[in-house]
């Protein structure tokens, strides 16, 4: 029978394996959404056994590395100054929210692939709430239109964050013309 300083040492190597898989799951997939597992163990400095034996299925590793880019993005999002008018505070919000998409689109076109729809929905949960509370909020200013309901505003700034995240990538729209397209765009559906 192993030592428990035997068991913590392999649980803390467990933990590190764990990491490094996600890390380089996040990373590989962000850039190519069909990054096989052997370039993701490789990168991670493990063997496909040891990858398998924390992650069984394709589908797995992708939720995980889906999850760590949106607790990530959540660090960011929740220290964000929402406070004040609700026109300000989305264009805040769409500067930050902007980044993190343009980060993890190629990922999320990953996790689509191999997740059901609902669960990327149920991950994307506390954006998406961020997002209404606000929207909601410049409605009852006046700030923003009515005629639609918050949930479907949130589909729509959704939709031009996701898109615009394509047009970078295929080169139709440049990087560094992004934030200022993307909060155009919202602020002009938001308004009507």
């Amino acid at each position: 029978m192993a030592s428990p300083s035997a068991r913590s040492r392999r649980r803390a190597d467990a933990e590190r394996n764990i990491a490094s898989i996600v890390s380089a799951a996040r990373t590989l997939m962000s850039s190519d959404p069909n990054a096989t597992i052997d370039d993701i163990a490789q990168a991670a400095g493990v063997g496909r056994m040891t990858l398998y034996g924390h992650f069984r299925t394709r589908a797995d590793l992708v939720e995980a590395a889906l999850m760590d880019a949106l607790r990530a993005g959540e660090e960011t999002l929740s220290s964000l100054d929402l406070t004040g008018e609700a026109r300000d505070a989305m264009t805040r919000l769409l500067a930050s929210s902007w980044e993190l998409v343009a980060e993890s689109a190629v990922l999320l076109s990953a996790a689509e692939a191999v997740l059901p729809a609902g669960r990327v929905r149920e991950l994307h949960a506390e954006p998406a709430r961020r997002m209404a509370e606000l929207i909601g909020r410049g409605q009852e200013q006046g700030a923003f239109r009515t005629d639609l309901t918050a949930t479907w505003l949130v589909s729509l700034v959704h939709y031009i964050l996701h898109g615009a995240a394509n047009e970078v990538r295929a080169g139709r729209l440049p990087a560094h013309d992004a934030t200022n397209v993307v909060t155009k765009s919202v602020q002009a559906v938001l308004t009507g």
